[in-house]
């Protein structure tokens, strides 16, 4: 949600008429995240985030808007990609693939309590039951043969201990996915990256109500407990030490567990899970971090965290209690 492409007024316009959105009343860059260039757009008829898309290739670009269009059928919050008069979802702006999607009211709950753990807890497992009749499959783009591409290239970058961490950890993870246990789990479409800035709550009503899950673009077929240790990890862990807090973790499980039973095996593998969720986000980081590229308001996110809540997943495995 950087911005490496910069859209004109005029682009933009060209689009929203082509669109039937009506006229370009807005058009503001977005500064947070790291991998698409992202716009808020206010037109006559509405607000919507324009999309460029500037590492993932037109191929893989439909199943991410058609997820989302499958989703928001089936009565999940999430934003409807907005399709032109041939009924195409995936568009072009200034030479790159782009989609306009609606805007989610509300804001960030960046400081999460128990009630908001138990809200996105309910929602994940009603989005996992109602993406299981999503009829297309996508590999998880940021899952292991990614890891195993992008490691060497980070390697070089790291030294001692930590250089030992990142290559043994991705040996573990790379055994314990290769076993019948883990080749066993339930996959299906997941989001992957529901971090807190991914969703939205809003209290206008009164109590601090859920309203959207929305940024599906590293989504992909894979293990549906990845997503549940996403979540954990980034919504239910102290942010200065990266240890599991109880309460949270507790309610969002049993909230998930409620739409969506978790088999015993996902609780036996739940330690592993959180480890690779955690495997994913610093590597990720770490790469943006060494290898940057170059962008209008990018700020790339210190690595430090996620290694610090690995060490921690490592030293202290979790189980659910459900």
């Amino acid at each position: 949600m950087a911005v490496y492409t910069e859209v004109g007024a005029e682009a933009a316009a060209a689009l929203c008429a082509r669109l039937g959105l009506g006229r370009l009343t807005e058009l503001q860059g977005i500064k947070s995240g790291i991998e698409n260039t992202n716009y808020y757009v206010g037109t006559e008829r509405g607000q919507w985030v324009l999309t460029l898309f500037e590492r993932l290739g037109r191929a893989e670009l439909p199943y991410y808007l058609r997820l989302m269009q499958h989703l928001a059928a089936h009565a999940i919050p999430v934003p409807a990609p907005q399709a032109d008069a041939a009924g195409e979802l995936l568009h072009e702006v200034c030479g790159k693939p782009a989609a306009v999607v609606t805007r989610l009211p509300g804001s960030h709950r960046l400081a999460p309590v128990v009630t908001h753990c138990a809200q996105v807890g309910a929602m994940l497992g009603r989005m996992h039951l109602a993406a299981a009749a999503f009829a297309h499959e996508q590999p998880h783009l940021r899952g292991l043969a990614w890891w195993r591409a992008t490691v060497p290239e980070v390697l070089p970058h790291l030294h001692g201990p930590v250089a030992g961490l990142l290559a043994d950890e991705l040996r573990f993870q790379e055994q314990w996915a290769a076993s019948p246990a883990g080749r066993a789990l339930p996959r299906g479409p997941i989001h992957a990256d529901l971090f807190r800035d991914n969703v939205m709550f809003d209290d206008t009503a009164g109590d601090d109500r859920l309203c959207g899950f929305f940024d599906f673009y590293f989504a992909g077929t894979d293990q549906l407990l990845f997503d549940v240790a996403v979540c954990l990890n980034d919504w239910c862990s102290d942010p200065a030490s990266g240890r599991i807090d109880e309460a949270r973790s507790a309610a969002f499980v049993q909230a998930y567990h409620h739409e969506r039973p978790l088999l015993p095996a996902e609780r036996r593998l739940m330690p592993a899970l959180l480890r690779a969720a955690a495997f994913r986000f610093w590597l990720s980081r770490l790469w943006d971090w060494h290898l940057p590229r170059s962008a209008a308001l990018l700020t790339p996110k210190d690595p430090a965290h996620f290694e610090r809540v690995l060490r921690e997943r490592i030293a202290t495995p979790w189980h659910p209690e459900v």
